[in-house]
């Protein structure tokens, strides 16, 4: 198998853990929330935690990677995060499945952005799309895969047994990362530990600050108080970044109009959908009455598009060029976030898995597009910091997503008078992430005519090649 496919399936299994994982959690938090004695509304910790970890650690991940092998820290990586999901899988109260869920990103910080880079520097530019294509197919699979099985498992056996099922998976990914996947070990500079601490710090405390104001785990003023300190601390790494010739974040490759783009544009993008995932199942089961199987049966068919579209991307980039398509995308796929809180209890199914599906495609075509638009730019020598620094950045807008999501929940719920699970409730919350998402539109606008013409690439003698001068993101 050529090297541009063979890498990307290898990598993918950490994808497919990850995924796999994060969906099929998703369809039992009214579940896990009834077992704990919380509401449901308050699982969503369970959920920002794990991507609390991933910002937290992923900075340091290319970092650790040059210094000891891209193939050793990829495979104790992937034996944490199967700790981690060990110790979600005994886990008694909302603390300490918020406590398991942190152990498994910390696992996944090393695991998902590592696995890109082993890519991101194996693969030429020319080829970048398409072997973004061939690493994001199998990964689907975690999220078709997840909703049903999660929601199976949860109806019929007990939700614990959801953290148990990537393992095999996953030991699969460890055998394979040891036989195939190169070493890829460089010069490293001194880290920055001063750069790290204030960001981790910073960041950590701002981000479980900023989840916990709705008095889930900690009081008002404790979080309040965290928050603000957190935010204090994020000033003062932005002063050290500028100042430090090795950041050990490089905000200076926000100067790059595609990197810039790729990662506050794909930012304010991913905050729409980070909340779907969260909002859709507790929808369809505290609202309309489904059960945890019977959710999942519906919510995977957003990631079947999303597959379909993997297929399908890098020909429509390739005839109309990634500024145009990044624009009309962002607003389409907006759009019809909005129009999942116009779902009803007896709105009939093949009209929501229809909506879903033609939800997942945009979406998709987004994330491949915003993934590939933002190392546009970036020489072989800065790859590992804007990997680094794109990963942290989806994290947090999909941890955002999720919080701001629950909060257009609560808001919404005091104003109309009805219990969170009123479907009016719902409709107020879509319609915020909606909002919110469609901005990034406004930043797409700002590419250039010509952005990404390195990469656009037409399909010639059987194989993807770049055409002279014709013309990125992820997240889920």
């Amino acid at each position: 198998m050529r090297r541009e496919r063979l890498l990307p399936l290898i990598i993918a299994t950490a994808l497919f853990i990850e995924n796999m994982d994060s969906t099929a959690i998703t369809t039992s938090l009214p579940v896990i929330a009834a077992e704990f004695g919380v509401e449901p509304v308050g699982l969503k910790l369970a959920l920002t935690t794990y991507m609390l970890a991933l910002a937290v650690f992923i900075p340091v991940s290319g970092w650790v990677a040059d210094r000891f092998g891209a193939r050793p820290v990829f495979m104790g990586a992937i034996g944490v995060f199967l700790l981690g999901s060990v110790a979600c899988a005994v886990s008694q109260s909302l603390g300490g499945l918020v406590a398991a869920r942190f152990l498994q990103g910390c696992g996944g910080a090393m695991m998902v952005p590592v696995g890109r880079l082993v890519l991101l520097r194996s693969v030429s530019k020319a080829e970048l799309v398409q072997a973004l294509s061939w690493l994001s197919i199998p990964a689907l699979l975690g999220p078709m895969l997840g909703p049903p099985l999660g929601g199976l498992i949860t109806t019929y056996a007990h939700w614990r047994w959801i953290f148990l099922i990537n393992i095999p998976m996953g030991l699969l990914g460890i055998w394979l990362a040891r036989r195939y996947i190169p070493l890829l070990k460089q010069p490293v500079k001194p880290l920055d530990w001063r750069g790290f601490s204030l960001s981790a710090s910073g960041l950590g405390l701002a981000m479980f600050g900023f989840s916990t104001l709705g008095r889930h785990l900690l009081s008002v003023q404790l979080s309040l108080g965290a928050l603000l300190v957190g935010v204090v601390l994020l000033g003062g790494y932005v002063r050290h970044s500028l100042r430090h010739p090795h950041p050990l974040i490089d905000l200076r490759l926000l100067k790059q109009v595609t990197f810039r783009t790729g990662v506050l544009g794909g930012s304010l993008f991913r905050i729409g959908v980070g909340a779907l995932p969260f909002l859709l199942p507790l929808m369809l089961q505290t609202s309309f009455g489904l059960s945890p199987f019977q959710s999942g049966l519906i919510t995977f068919t957003s990631a079947a598009g999303s597959m379909f579209m993997k297929t399908l991307a890098g020909r429509i980039l390739n005839r109309f060029g990634f500024r145009p398509v990044l624009i009309a995308n962002a607003l389409i796929a907006s759009l019809m976030l909005c129009a999942f809180g116009l779902f009803r209890a007896d709105t009939p199914y093949p009209l929501m898995v229809g909506i879903l599906l033609a939800s997942g495609c945009f979406r998709s075509l987004q994330f491949t597009s915003l993934n590939a638009i933002a190392y546009a730019e970036v020489d072989q020598a800065r790859m590992s910091q804007a990997s680094s620094f794109a990963a942290m950045a989806q994290q947090v807008s999909l941890a955002l997503g999720i919080t701001l999501g629950g909060y257009a929940l609560t808001v919404s719920s005091l104003a109309t008078g009805e219990p969170t699970s009123a479907a009016i409730n719902f409709t107020f919350a879509f319609l915020s992430i909606g909002v919110v998402s469609a901005t990034s539109a406004w930043m797409m606008a700002k590419l250039p005519r010509n952005a990404g013409s390195e990469m656009a690439s037409r399909a010639r003698e059987g194989r993807e090649v770049a055409e002279p001068k014709v013309e990125q993101r992820s997240a889920t």
